[in-house]
């Protein structure tokens, strides 16, 4: 049995490639995951598969994601790409949004959620209520789950961990500012956890005892290729403030381990711990870069089930290609950059 630790990128409807990951990983049986991570969309796969692996096992937990993310595309307020958009040119990407959601999202520039969306209408609170019981979650998932929130009076990070965990704590996780009104618990204010933790990395690594960590990325890799247009600009500063952090984490994380693994006496607790850790990622950077930044607010089914086809391929793929290295050493690109 390989024993495992997942950590989940949130971006939106873009979170229907981690469903198509986890949906592959679920059906194999010689793995066994201890923890889970997430941030925004991430969260959201996290806690229902969690969630649905508590209730029914692994068959469950696919369930569960099934559900769910066939909720998101049929009772969302409005689907993301005109009808006659799908698919572009045999690529089976996006080629366009409805005038709606380009209306709204240009609207977001000028007034704030609590102007445009004055009762806080959010379809995602109906989806988790009638499909999460949190008080069994709580009680009963032997999944350590870490769940990113943003504390807004000073920006620093809030993990929930899985005893602590409410639907607000959830949609705290997925609270894009420029959308929602912020969450209040116990008095204080969130928003989107993916803007300190996208997702959160080190509590798998201190909380949890596997040695294998997998990241379910969503952003494309950063490109060398200097952005022009004010649509180019925008998308690669979203990137930057949706990655940094990660990129920074990962950066301390591979460089302590580094230094651990060059140690010639005896090592404390968290010493061992790095120079048995082996990183890995799950991504589709030629498919995520296909995407724009617009994408992530597209809930047509065809566009979702083609994410969810996606990641289900490229984690097969890895699988195929990795399994035997789970537990042996790291496998992930930016481990040698």
């Amino acid at each position: 049995m390989k024993r495992i630790t997942l950590g989940l990128q949130g971006g939106g409807s873009h979170g229907a490639f981690t469903w198509g990951v986890l949906d592959r990983l679920l059906e194999e049986e010689r793995i066994d995951i201890e923890g889970i991570s997430g941030a925004s969309a991430g969260a959201m796969n996290a806690v229902v598969c969690a969630h649905g692996f508590t209730v029914g096992g692994r068959q469950g937990a696919r369930r569960a994601l099934q559900d769910f993310w066939g909720a998101v595309a049929t009772r969302a307020p409005f689907h993301g790409t005109a009808e006659d958009a799908w698919p572009l040119a045999g690529q089976g990407l996006p080629a366009g949004t409805t005038p709606a959601l380009k209306a709204l999202l240009f609207l977001t520039r000028f007034f704030s959620p609590y102007q445009l969306n004055p009762f806080d209408v959010n379809p995602l609170r109906d989806i988790l209520l009638g499909q999460v019981d949190f008080e069994r979650l709580r009680r009963d998932c032997r999944i350590e789950l870490f769940i990113a929130a943003t504390r807004v009076g000073n920006g620093t990070l809030r993990l929930f961990r899985t005893r602590e965990l409410t639907l607000d704590a959830l949609l705290a996780s997925s609270c894009l500012p420029t959308l929602h009104h912020s969450i209040e618990i116990d008095n204080e204010s969130y928003w989107d956890g993916g803007l300190t933790a996208n997702p959160p990395v080190l509590p798998l690594v201190h909380q949890c005892s596997a040695a294998d960590l997998i990241l379910v990325l969503l952003h494309p890799s950063p490109s060398s290729r200097t952005p022009r247009t004010a649509e180019e600009i925008s998308e690669r500063l979203s990137e930057i403030s949706f990655g940094a952090n990660l990129s920074t984490e990962l950066a301390g994380l591979i460089l302590a381990q580094q230094e651990a693994r060059r140690g010639h006496f005896a090592l404390d607790r968290w010493q061992r711990r790095l120079r048995r850790l082996h990183l890995h990622s799950i991504e589709s950077p030629e498919f995520m870069s296909g995407l724009s930044s617009l994408s992530k607010a597209n809930r047509d089914f065809s566009f979702i089930m083609a994410l969810r086809d996606e990641g289900r391929n490229c984690a097969g793929n890895w699988l195929e290609d990795n399994f035997d290295l789970i537990g042996a050493r790291s496998t992930a690109p930016f481990v040698n950059r």
